[in-house]
């Protein structure tokens, strides 16, 4: 008997060792669960690369900015978030600047805002410091070289992200800085929107241009184009953009030098081109130099032929996109009427300047000067 109660009692023992035993096991499961690490906190911040190749952390949401320097506020109004700036800079805000596309459209959001910089296309820091702070953006967005970013981001300790890139019609550094500001904001779909219409725009231009034999097109000058400042009738520019999206026969090329330079009078005078076309701004500057020397300019052919147009500077604090495309269009018009017989300028420019900035400022430019048709110099 008592044996048969030790056997019970030691299977009740080894029993109930079991049961606790698998109580354990779901104990520590659920301790397991609970002892777990917990998971990782989304991140806050992200890395990005700006325009200059520097890796800028930011915030993984950004909702206040300000934009500095050459071209930033321009990408600000094509990619529509003027809306986000906590601050302007003082070009911005003073009379209304025809010659940078977006200023009609958005100066009086800007004169709204506290003021942060001076403005201008430099590359330095233009940024007021102590300003910046108070309106505290999530990030400053900088048409700067590297030492201006890296100098304005340790004075605020606010992330700077440098746009910068170079001017001309729609160069790929442009698509760089473009998509760099997209990315800032969350405006990626809407960059390649912009870049696409761009793309569209030059291939057409091209398509119509492309066939033509070098010996049925004229020959063409640029002249008094603005780079860095106002410039007479000698400034111009090889690999002009305009004239490089209709492949026009540019006479500044054959000078075999690049981007902008003064031309000799007497090289142009040996060029002797068949079409001029000069930037309306800078027209008191021109005809300055006709009344100093009428005989010049009278021996040109294309002024004798009455064949002088209008090219408004494209050129201003970074290259207004929209100008330069519509400039692009007009040099087809009057070099090549017959491929260009469908386009008129009005309604080409209102197109492009809806896609870019929102609204028609054509009527806004004509009225400031910058218009397009014929030229009389000395008038």
């Amino acid at each position: 008997m008592i044996k048969r109660t030790t056997r019970l009692n030691l299977l009740l023992v080894l029993g109930l060792s079991l049961v606790l035993a698998v109580l354990g096991l779901s104990a520590c499961s659920d301790d397991a669960d609970i002892d777990a690490s917990p998971p990782a906190e989304e991140a806050t911040t992200r890395i990005i690369t700006d325009a200059l190749g520097r890796e800028v952390e930011i915030p993984v949401t950004v909702e206040s900015i300000i934009t500095l320097g050459s071209g930033a506020p321009r990408l600000a109004a094509y990619l529509d978030v003027v809306d986000m700036l906590v601050g302007a800079e003082e070009y911005n805000t003073e009379d209304v600047v025809v010659r940078r596309d977006y200023n009609p459209v958005h100066i009086e959001t800007f004169r709204e805002l506290p003021l942060v910089g001076t403005g201008g296309g430099s590359g330095d820091n233009n940024g007021f410091p102590e300003e910046i702070i108070l309106v505290s953006p999530d990030v400053i967005i900088a048409g700067f070289d590297w030492e201006a970013a890296d100098e304005l981001q340790a004075q605020t300790n606010i992330p700077v992200v440098s746009v910068r890139h170079q001017t001309g019609l729609a160069h790929e550094s442009f698509a760089v800085a473009l998509h760099t500001f997209a990315e800032v904001v969350d405006e990626l779909e809407r960059a390649w929107e912009l870049l696409a219409y761009i793309e569209d725009l030059k291939a057409d231009l091209d398509g119509r241009t492309r066939d033509i034999d070098d010996a049925d097109k004229p020959s063409v000058y640029a002249g008094a184009v603005t780079w860095n400042g106002r410039r007479g009738f000698g400034g111009t520019y090889s690999d002009f953009g305009p004239l490089v999206a209709v492949n026009a026969l540019n006479v500044a090329d054959d000078a075999d030098i690049d981007g902008f330079f003064e031309a000799d009078f007497e090289a142009i005078l040996v060029w002797d081109p068949d079409v001029i076309f000069l930037d309306p701004g800078n027209m008191d500057l021109v005809n300055d130099e006709y009344r100093a020397n009428p005989g010049y300019f009278d021996s040109l052919r294309a002024v004798q032929e009455g064949r002088v147009y209008t090219m408004p500077a494209f050129n201003f604090s970074g290259t207004n996109i929209t100008y330069a495309l519509i400039n692009a269009y007009y040099a087809g018009i009057v070099l090549y009427p017959e491929e260009f017989s469908d386009i008129d300028i009005e309604d080409k420019a209102e197109e492009i300047l809806i896609t870019f900035l929102g609204e028609n400022t054509f009527e806004i430019m004509r009225e400031d000067g910058l218009f397009y048709g014929k030229l009389s110099i000395g008038e």
